[in-house]
């Protein structure tokens, strides 16, 4: 999604729950994947981390060493709340096109809550904005398996949103889905690339569309 975005011209993202820096060596973050994409552009990364470790993490390690990356302490659970950051809003140009990137869907357990997310994002977003969303599900999980796998879930986590397709759909109802819509994540513009579940896309357990807004 980045790639693709920071290629069609987007150079300023919000990237909610990622989890950055998960795990990746410096070069290959997503802020570096959109400067890939997008050479010779000034593209601007704000990640919000709700966990106060990733955050300290981030900010010591990537922020010192670009002016270009900033990472903020917010929830997506308490978006107004997020939206209304100092940095949020003085990082980012309100005023032109920017991608906001909800990886982080699987915690709004609240349908209607959910909902609200997507509303207010879209609503947020200056036009011609991108919001790409990821979402796990138990759609591949075969029907012999799935009272262990959700009792199994319900005792570790307790609070982790699952949604069918359907569900997901709706949440992005009304906006107009970049192709190839929604999907699972491994066949979201792969581009040839070596891919965690690509012989078996719905392995990867989660689904990923980007809209336009208009």
């Amino acid at each position: 999604m980045v790639t693709h975005l920071a290629a069609e011209g987007v150079d300023q993202f919000m990237i909610v729950g990622s989890g950055v820096p998960s795990g990746l060596s410096a070069g290959n973050r997503l802020h570096d994947i959109a400067r890939r994409a997008s050479p010779g552009s000034a593209v601007r990364v704000v990640y919000v981390e709700n966990n106060p470790m990733v955050v300290a993490t981030a900010q010591a390690t990537i922020e010192p060493f670009t002016d270009l990356v900033r990472v903020v302490d917010g929830d997506v659970r308490e978006i107004d709340e997020m939206l209304q950051d100092h940095v949020i809003q003085t990082f980012i140009d309100w005023d032109r096109p920017l991608a906001v990137l909800l990886l982080s869907s699987h915690s709004l357990d609240d349908d209607e809550y959910a909902h609200y997310v997507v509303k207010r994002l879209q609503h947020a977003a200056p036009k011609g904005s991108f919001l790409g969303l990821l979402h796990t599900t138990f759609d591949a999980v075969p029907a012999e398996l799935l009272p262990a796998v959700r009792d199994m879930v319900a005792m570790t986590l307790p609070r982790l949103a699952i949604r069918s397709r359907e569900e997901v759909a709706a949440l992005l109802d009304g906006l107009d889905l970049v192709e190839p819509g929604l999907v699972w994540v491994p066949e979201w513009r792969p581009g040839g690339r070596d891919l965690a579940c690509a012989d078996e896309p719905s392995a990867s357990g989660n689904y990923g569309a980007v809209a336009h807004i208009p």
